[in-house]
């Protein structure tokens, strides 16, 4: 029997996710969560063969979850399941550890094959997420420069996104511009819709 962990914020959808492979005669649930910052402490009391992670979650995301899974539990494959099948999302979830990236539009049998394959130690992705990676390359953005442009993205002035992350205006104008070169993009609001589209923040 391999035992699952499954993480989404989105109720309807975990509990279809939890429905469907329940039904599964090899598989059973033994944790579900809504938050990424309850990944860790439901892995350690149910000792999950593979956790299936969504991306986008309140707390910690689904990305930094599954590093911190595979750094506790080495064990633990992690599958990263998402609507979003952005070239970054997918660069960032092979960097984390994940063994599996599957989108939530795929035919349900996928998931449950993709749960098999990676529990016997084989690696499933999408190949033409995969082939889009390559094309797309490594994320161009230092940390800093995401950290501000997450917060520019929420439509942030520059002197609005000094006084939150306390920084000088002159500071964030230098990440934002390195950004904007980065990115190939016009503006600071641009960099970060395209460093969004691809996943890099």
């Amino acid at each position: 029997m391999i035992k699952v962990l499954v993480a989404d914020d989105q109720a309807l959808v975990r509990g279809g996710l939890v429905a469907m492979l329940n039904l599964e005669p090899d598989l059973t649930v033994v944790a579900e969560v809504s938050t990424g910052d309850d990944v860790l402490p439901a892995a350690a009391r149910a000792q999950p063969d593979v956790a299936l992670l969504d991306v986008q979650m309140p707390g910690t995301d689904g990305l930094t979850a599954a590093a911190e899974l595979r750094h506790a539990q080495p064990s633990c494959k992690v599958i990263i399941c998402t609507t979003f099948g952005r070239p970054g999302y997918f660069a960032r979830a092979m960097a984390a550890g994940a063994t599996g990236f599957v989108l939530k539009d795929a035919p349900p049998e996928h998931l449950v094959e993709a749960i098999r394959r990676v529990h016997a130690g084989l690696r499933v992705v999408d190949p033409e997420l995969a082939a889009e990676s390559l094309a797309t390359g490594v994320n161009p953005l230092t940390e800093r420069e995401r950290e501000v442009l997450r917060t520019a993205r929420q439509g942030r002035t520059a002197t609005e996104i000094a006084k939150v992350l306390h920084l000088s205006n002159g500071t964030v104008r230098n990440h934002l511009s390195s950004a904007i070169g980065k990115t190939n993009a016009v503006s600071g609001a641009d960099a970060a819709r395209v460093a969004d589209n691809n996943g890099w923040l």
